[in-house]
């Protein structure tokens, strides 16, 4: 049976119809214009859905946290400015007439990964999202473990130092105000003097820049005591790490590997691997927690 895997990011919208096997059969994508408001959003993505309704088993939502996972209902997303509260899967429901399931977006580029990409064939996987910001999943045996209160590998709050800067509600010294892009940008602009970019932050250390290199050396040791922490909690038999950052820098996902082997209690153990979905992991992970 087809399922459709929507994708709600703060400036895009994407959809896409997937057969039994996960091949796309049709895709969507628009902007987020945030002047015409949360539901006006919604109905492109429920017109995408109603011209290809026949044969659909079911619609999975991918929204960025933090979410009521068994409500299907956003609580607070920091970059969806006027969604708050809103029943994203009750919406769907009635707009479609099809079962519809939310989840965390990072919940679900890590399903996919698990079940389709880099994670395939272990018995526990932890994806971490390295982009603008900090993301996580744990899935254990093919299933994604949300917790008692949807919060399970929201990583982005797991502090990794004592820096006093926080955001958004976010704790002091956690990693998504560490470690994300934004958050290299802050770092470098305070450090540099001049406003830079994440990708402007590796062209200057690979040009040997040493201010830079040394926030790029920080920053891999910050992932890597991450790693170690999540180690101690769940050890996983592997560590799937995506996003723009890593994907991008190959040489970066080393050297995270290299700081993490210090924090961990088997260091000879790790498996850490890049993600190998692209793009494509949030709506397929989208397809997969679909209703069947």
């Amino acid at each position: 049976m087809a399922a459709i895997g929507i994708d709600i990011g703060g400036t895009q919208l994407r959809a896409a119809l997937y057969d039994q096997d996960f091949r796309a059969l049709d895709r969507f994508s628009a902007p987020n214009e945030k002047e015409i408001g949360p539901r006006a959003n919604l109905d492109k993505l429920a017109a995408f859905v109603n011209a290809h309704r026949e044969g659909v088993g079911g619609i999975g939502v991918g929204c960025p946290g933090p979410l009521d996972i068994p409500g299907g209902k956003l609580i607070n997303p920091p970059n969806l400015f006027g969604w708050d509260g809103l029943d994203v899967a009750g919406y769907f429901r009635e707009a479609t007439g099809l079962d519809t399931r939310l989840n965390n977006d990072a919940n679900l580029a890590g399903l996919a990964e698990a079940k389709l990409g880099a994670g395939r064939g272990w018995e526990s996987m932890f994806y971490m999202t390295v982009s603008t910001g900090i993301g996580g999943a744990y899935v254990y045996k093919g299933e994604l473990v949300n917790g008692a209160h949807s919060a399970a590998a929201e990583i982005y709050n797991l502090i990794v130092n004592e820096d006093p800067y926080s955001h958004h509600g976010v704790n002091a010294g956690a990693i998504n105000e560490q470690c994300g892009g934004m958050a290299l940008s802050r770092i470098a602009g305070e450090r540099l003097g001049r406003p830079m970019d994440a990708p402007q932050l590796f062209q200057l250390a690979r040009a040997g820049h040493p201010q830079a290199q040394d926030i790029l050396d920080k920053c891999a040791d910050n992932l890597g005591k991450a790693l170690g922490n999540i180690a101690c909690v769940v050890d996983p038999d592997i560590f799937v790490l995506g996003g723009a950052i890593v994907l991008r820098n190959p040489d970066f996902l080393e050297r995270i590997g290299e700081k993490a082997r210090k924090y961990l209690i088997h260091p000879q153990w790790l498996r850490l691997r890049p993600a190998s979905l692209g793009e494509e992991a949030g709506l397929l992970g989208a397809a997969l927690w679909a209703p069947k």
